[in-house]
């Protein structure tokens, strides 16, 4: 065996793996090369563990524990999941390749490997998306009373309603290109919905090229109800797509249509901007907007009754190759089904409408300041309202001693209350500063539209610092009371976002403790002027010093465990792939520090490995919640620590972005956070999957007389009870 050849297969997959074979596949591991933790063989591929993530959230699709309407939404997710993977990390491995940078990661697959990888783990991904959407979710919606009718399905009076609604409501916006020399192959939309028409006959000019091209209308729906007078109820649906298939015809008099075939290509949508040469950061990320929607090809899906030849002209006019098609058995635009959990007024078939806690101390008529003067406030987003931080800048923004605000911005809502709080405040002669961080990916273009939003309103806009995105999320309010000034922040692992703060596990810290709010001033400095690098008292900031400070709590544990003190490390994060942070992990287990992580997404490290991690877990919960929050807490000792943070433990959150990580100093509030997002999901036996050595998941289940426990059902409800 050469030293660059994987002992264990790398796995995308959540199939159940026998205990018997992870822990045979692990011994052979534990064997492989124990001197060097940097071995590419203690390592999981990225991308696969990436997708690893989208299988599980399709698994939620199957659920039938979980309400209908929301499974089909967990199947719309899974595909919007999926294009976003080809987007972004497709798209990079690939310009890699073209760039000639093939030197492999940790993992040891190099990117022609790694696409090899990516393309089997996709084909069996989209075969499972239509497998279940054709032969669970479509019969078990119809004996709801939920109908998505095939063209096959329509009855007469039906046929004749669609067909009338083609002419009034298509038709007109339809236009159709025929291919000849005069009209080339015209450059197609990112994602938009296409139809390759083969045609058979001579036009009225004489002309017989046996293709046209229809896009289908973006200003349209894709999803159509039919009238409750057409059909057997209120919930009967069709494809804008079957509706085109059935009468394209109509957009070629005269000639014969031979066959009609969907298509959609997916392109690299990754920005890029030369920051050191620019001067104008907008104007330049402006400019590169107007060409994502037509940059590189990356993926092509096609009907999977669409023949070779034509699947493979369309390829070659993307610059495709085979390897990049997909074919899919259904709409290729799957995940436009979303729109009928929204039209299906069937609350039954959702889950239960949740009204968020609210501290008493916190409502909206308190004076939230005199709240804060008195003791910090740490909320537990979405089972806490995120109202509070609303009403403390509703509050600041009316309020004549307040003097001055700054907030960082990553994402917003289209019509965000505190983005319209801020331009009150500015109105009303208030210093308002806002870090607005343009490169948030996909959210671009609404950050331009916010940023020039608050500087007519006379807000001070900084795009942040070239090179690092700002992701912290802090807010600071400066307020004059009895002749000095004092400061206000909150900090959070989460954007200042109201719709995501519905759905998305944040923390937040409200507080008036004088060392905390001079750190967040200092690094509002930092961002919006010159200066070095100035000392913080509480806070830990990346990308100066975080990384550092992880490694040293962790070899810290790894200390107290060889001195046969109490060492012990839990954290949850999104994502987890830097190799340092990985290989401080694997010493620290080694060494016995008993490690737990709460790791929702991608995680590149291999769990449960003899004589390496095996007192390393690693669990992913999912769940109608999406699991979003950073808590880092190390034992030491007698004296154990609780941070929050807005990173990541990835190599772009710790070298490449701006974040911040905010000790949690109440002993009370500290307990709360460990319990909510460390042992919560490790008593969880309904929604938790188990990292094995391998990279494979494991659904975990009740057994025996195990009574079933949901991590996120627990907490909705102990909130529901305040």
């Amino acid at each position: 065996m050469s030293a660059s050849e994987p002992i264990i297969q790398l796995s995308s997959s959540t199939r159940l793996t026998s205990i018997s074979e992870v822990r045979q596949q692990a011994a052979e591991l534990s064997e492989w090369r124990q001197d060097r933790l940097d071995a590419p063989e203690l390592y999981l591929n990225r991308e696969l563990s990436l997708l690893a993530f989208t299988r599980r959230v399709l698994e939620l699709a199957r659920d039938e524990t979980v309400p209908l309407l929301e499974r089909l939404r967990f199947l719309c997710i899974s595909c919007t999941n999926l294009d976003e993977f080809f987007e972004v990390r497709v798209a990079s491995v690939r310009q890699r390749l073209q760039h000639g940078v093939l030197q492999p990661g940790p993992d040891g697959l190099s990117p022609t490997e790694a696409l090899e990888a990516i393309r089997s783990a996709v084909l069996e991904m989209v075969a499972e998306q239509y497998r279940v959407m054709n032969e669970e979710l479509t019969p078990a919606l119809a004996r709801q009373g939920i109908h998505i009718l095939r063209r096959s399905e329509w009855s007469k009076k039906q046929r004749k309603w669609l067909h009338q609604h083609f002419r009034q409501e298509l038709m007109p916006v339809l236009s159709p290109l025929g291919l000849d020399p005069a009209h080339p192959f015209p450059r197609i939309l990112n994602k938009s919905l296409n139809f390759a028409v083969a045609l058979e006959g001579r036009d009225a000019f004489g002309r017989d090229s046996g293709m046209a091209l229809v896009r289908a209308p973006r200003s349209l729906p894709r999803i159509i109800r039919v009238p409750k007078s057409y059909s057997h109820g209120p919930n009967d649906f069709v494809f804008l797509s079957s509706i085109l298939h059935a009468f394209i015809d109509e957009l070629f008099p005269g000639m014969k249509v031979r066959g009609c075939y969907q298509f959609r290509v997916t392109r690299n949508s990754e920005l890029f901007v030369d920051e050191e040469e620019i001067e104008d950061l907008a104007r330049a990320l402006e400019g590169e907007l107007m060409e994502r929607g037509f940059a590189e090809a990356v993926r092509l899906e096609v009907a999977d009754n669409c023949p070779g030849d034509i699947a493979r002209f369309l390829g070659s006019k993307f610059g495709i190759e085979d390897s990049d098609i997909y074919r899919c058995d259904g709409p290729v635009n799957l995940n436009r089904m979303s729109a009928i959990c929204d039209l299906a007024d069937r609350p039954d078939l959702k889950y239960p409408p949740y009204q968020p806690h609210t501290p008493k101390s916190l409502l909206p008529t308190a004076n939230l300041f005199a709240s804060l003067r008195r003791r910090d406030w740490i909320l537990h987003h979405p089972y806490d309202s995120f109202q509070p931080v609303v009403d403390l800048m509703r509050q600041a923004a009316s309020d004549p001693a307040v003097l001055a605000i700054k907030q960082t911005l990553y994402r917003t809502g289209v019509d965000s209350a505190l983005v319209g709080l801020l331009i009150e405040a500015a109105r009303a002669g208030k210093d308002v500063t806002v870090i607005v961080e343009l490169r948030a990916r996909f959210d671009e273009e609404a950050n331009i539209t916010l940023a020039t939003r608050l500087q007519e309103a006379g807000v001070q806009v900084v795009y942040g610092v070239v090179g690092h995105k700002t992701h912290a999320k802090m807010m600071m309010i400066v307020r004059r009371e009895r002749g000095r000034l004092h400061r206000y922040v909150h900090l959070g692992t989460g954007n200042y976002h109201q719709g995501t703060a519905k759905g998305y596990t944040d923390w937040s810290l409200m507080s008036a403790d004088p060392d905390l709010c001079q750190d967040v001033h200092r690094i509002f400095q930092q961002l919006s002027g010159l200066g070095k690098v100035q000392a913080l008292n509480k806070v830990v900031q990346s990308p100066f010093g975080l990384h550092d400070f992880l490694l040293e709590r962790i070899e810290r544990e790894t200390e107290h465990a060889r001195a046969g003190r109490p060492a012990a490390i839990s954290a949850k994060m999104n994502s987890l792939t830097e190799p340092g942070i990985i290989q401080a992990l694997y010493t620290a287990s080694r060494a016995g520090v008993d490690i737990r992580l709460v790791v929702r997404g991608i995680c590149c490290l291999r769990p449960g490995v003899p004589g390496l991690s095996e007192t390393i877990r690693v669990r992913s919960i999912l769940g109608r919640f999406l699991e979003h929050s950073r808590v880092y807490h190390f034992q030491n000792g007698d004296a154990p620590e609780t941070w929050a943070s807005s990173a990541d433990w990835m190599e772009r959150n710790l070298f490449q972005r701006v974040e911040v990580c905010f000790p949690i100093c109440d002993p009370k509030a500290s307990k709360r956070i460990v319990r909510e997002s460390i042992e919560l999901p490790f008593e969880d036996n309904l929604q938790a999957w188990e990292l094995h050595a391998d990279g494979s998941y494991h659904l975990l289940q009740p057994l025996g007389n195990d009574e079933p426990r949901s991590a996120q059902q627990a907490l909705i409800e102990q909130y529901s009870h305040g």
